[in-house]
């Protein structure tokens, strides 16, 4: 069975983000961009199915610029077998949209024909949480969302997820071929090792563009402007429950 993981290049977890000083975009230059976590949390538990038999091989795919060969890189170096690299130049005012995403994600996955498609359940950037579900309508393929388990019976074409929702957790059990999106207790990533960083450099990234794939990526969304959100204002000390309760009431009118 062929695993297809979806990843996505955003600005690493630990920069502050800045908006540009004209407000169209948040700024990204020199500034430090990385795999998406949720994305990480895919490619490992791609890597740990097929080092458990699950699976046979591993395709990462991505949509980016040129620079988001780094992020390929990354999942090839983290262990998987090839890439693919959809080349797209991002345009701040008309964003990618998740729509537009999965659309691509489709045609890849009905070039590849996999048995799983795993992506992160958002992107810590525009943190969507739409593109798993998409891709699952688009493909007529069962989805389990907010994964925090992935069992797979290669024998009756069956996966087992263990999913996160708000009273707990739920078990489903998904026909394959199916769409799974992980969530942050699913796994912790694996750290690349030199020698696997030294061998990616020598693995295929297929590069393709939309057209390639006869998808339309037209986005009807306009971003007209971006601002930071309004800085907190200092908290104080009270004296007092009854003061509390005073300033909750005449004050914040919660009461």
């Amino acid at each position: 069975m062929k695993i297809l993981v979806a990843v996505k290049r955003v600005v690493d977890y630990a920069v502050k983000v800045r908006v540009r000083p004209d407000r169209t975009a948040v700024d990204t230059a020199s500034v430090k961009m990385s795999m998406n976590p949720f994305c990480e949390i895919a490619v490992e538990e791609a890597l740990r199915l097929r080092e458990a038999g699950a699976a046979s091989e591993v395709v990462a795919a991505t949509v980016g610029p040129a620079q988001a060969a780094d992020t390929l890189r990354t999942a090839l170096a983290m262990g998987a077998d090839r890439a693919f690299h959809v080349l797209h130049d991002p345009d701040p005012a008309r964003p990618l949209l998740p729509l537009a995403v999965a659309k691509i994600l489709r045609a890849l996955a009905l070039q590849e024909n996999p048995g799983l498609v795993i992506l992160g359940k958002q992107a810590i950037d525009d943190d969507c949480n739409q593109t798993g579900q998409m891709l699952a309508a688009l493909l007529n393929w069962p989805q389990g969302t907010f994964a925090s388990k992935v069992v797979i019976d290669k024998d009756k074409r069956k996966a087992t997820v263990e999913r996160e929702v708000d009273g707990g957790t739920e078990t489903i059990s998904l026909d394959l071929p199916a769409v799974i999106t992980t969530d942050l207790r699913l796994n912790q990533p694996r750290y690349a090792t030199l020698p696997n960083i030294m061998k990616a450099k020598s693995k295929v990234i297929k590069k393709v563009t939309p057209a390639d794939l006869n998808v339309d990526i037209r986005s009807d969304m306009e971003v007209v402007q971006v601002d930071e959100p309004p800085k907190r204002k200092a908290g104080v000390i009270l004296s007092s429950v009854d003061e509390l309760l005073d300033r909750l009431k005449n004050e914040a009118r919660v009461l």
